[in-house]
């Protein structure tokens, strides 16, 4: 439970040494921008996350922003979180690990709302929204980047809003901290339409942003959130989607290298009751696990994905770790929480696969086009990873390096990581038999594909079937 006060203002009082460090290192930056503001609005946690209770925010401020007439930028909310970063340096959160990386999780969450006429004080919706953001980072480990983007299913306010997904970037006004504890920065959440994330999955969030900051009804210039905008950018401006994003995709590829998703994949090249078979999982079994340094690689291969320049290449599997940036105890995006207590990585074989069958929901199958046309046909790579179990399945192309899957053998796993190579030829014929996927129509489940001379069968299913394995 949550309640509404304004801060206490004790720095005003001459009592710095009483506010925790980290935490006074934000409310500097948040003075820096609002001078006239020292007690503003704040949402806190009654019990603090720390002491056993469910919101990991200790605080939300909340100011009144009068935005930016030079710019066309209209009055609006301007929410800041308190608590991703390290606010006290005593590892009662966070592990402190020294000044001279991440603070906590290295970032912040903030959030601009439209004013409405009349309204005299900020709606406290968006502070639930950002302890639910900040519950899936303290739970999974994972951390959010710029140009990232949150499929959320549901308008942000709980109304009927077309606003019901988020896309991430950097706070236009707020700028990256020093701390006692680490950095800190500040990303923006940005309410998007159906639409649009469609089409940063498809292309990249930055460009959707910046097509968005040219539309003022769409966030314009600060990019803040409309909750009553009934329009997508591309209703807006139709010339969009065909001059702007079609070509981006086909210029540049996608950005996207990988999504959580309901997924399996299915060894036919051996009897079901085979002891051997090392698939990935099979329906109504306990789903083998991915061994840490699969998981190492998995993870880099997305990190690498996301690099616009990089050479399309799978990093050799390898048990050390990459990134030196973040605290030893933070988990990146396909890491395993089980992954320590595993078999040997030795132990597994990688074996190649004669035929296979794909299984996913729908909202996974609508992004195999993407998958096809904005990864595999620019040299590149996408990996499925199960939300469900420690299932992988990497589609790579054949300028990808490092891959165990080969041209001569297409397909093959490692324990439960299943890679599949595709030739652009194949691609370009699977793209023409998977048109329809763009369809979100559950009504036409399932939906089966099979390409016999390659022994690759996809089948589309419901959610249920994921949610209820044994059924």
């Amino acid at each position: 439970m949550d309640e509404i006060r304004p801060n206490s203002g004790a720095q005003a009082h001459g009592l710095v040494p009483l506010f925790p460090p980290g935490l006074q290192a934000i409310y500097g930056e948040c003075r820096r921008l609002y001078p006239d503001q020292a007690n503003p609005l704040q949402v806190t946690a009654i019990v603090k996350y720390w002491l056993g209770g469910p919101d990991p925010l200790d605080y939300i401020s909340m100011y009144r922003n009068t935005g930016c007439a030079a710019q066309d930028v209209q009055e609006h909310w301007h929410y800041v979180s308190f608590g991703l970063s390290d606010l006290y340096g005593d590892n009662r959160v966070h592990e402190f690990t020294g000044t001279d990386g991440p603070s906590g999780f290295g970032f912040e969450l903030t959030f601009r709302l439209k004013r409405e006429a009349g309204e005299t004080a900020p709606p406290t919706w968006p502070a639930e929204l950002m302890q639910g953001l900040a519950r899936y980072v303290f739970q999974s480990e994972n951390t959010f980047c710029s140009g990232d983007h949150v499929s959320w299913h549901s308008p942000l306010d709980n109304s009927e809003s077309r606003i019901q997904h988020m896309l991430l970037t950097e706070d236009p006004q707020m700028h990256p901290i020093q701390t006692p504890f680490g950095t800190v920065s500040f990303l923006q959440i940005v309410g998007v339409c159906a639409e649009e994330l469609q089409a940063s999955q498809q292309w990249n969030g930055q460009g959707i942003l910046e097509l968005m900051r040219g539309i003022k009804v769409a966030g314009g210039p600060w990019l803040i959130t409309d909750m009553r905008r009934g329009e997508t950018i591309f209703e807006i401006d139709p010339h969009l989607q065909q001059e702007r994003v079609d070509q981006g995709i086909e210029t540049e590829g996608s950005n996207l290298s990988g999504v959580s998703a309901k997924c399996v994949w299915d060894d036919l090249s051996r009897p079901p009751d085979d002891e051997e078979d090392s698939r990935s999982i099979c329906i109504g079994s306990q789903p083998r696990r991915l061994s840490n340094k699969d998981t190492e690689q998995i993870r880099e291969t997305l990190r690498k994905g996301l690099e616009f320049n990089s050479k399309a290449a799978l990093p050799p599997i390898s048990s050390q770790k990459q990134n030196h940036d973040r605290a030893q105890s933070r988990k990146d995006s396909l890491e395993s929480e089980s992954s320590a207590a595993i078999v040997p990585h030795e132990l597994v074989r990688t074996r190649q696969l004669e035929s296979v069958h794909l299984k996913f929901n729908q909202e996974s199958g609508t992004l195999l086009p993407l998958c096809l046309r904005g990864r595999l046909l620019h040299g590149r790579h996408f990996t499925y990873k199960s939300i469900n179990g420690d299932t992988a399945i990497t589609f790579v192309s054949t300028g990808v390096e490092g891959a165990f899957a080969t041209e001569e053998h297409p397909y093959a796993a490692h324990g439960p990581w299943l890679q599949i190579l595709l030739t652009e030829e194949f691609v370009e014929q699977m793209l023409g038999d998977l048109h329809e996927l763009g369809s979100r129509d559950e009504s036409k489940l399932p939906k089966e594909y099979s390409w016999p001379e390659k022994k690759l069968k996809i089948s589309i299913l419901p959610d249920s079937v994921f949610d209820n394995p044994l059924q």
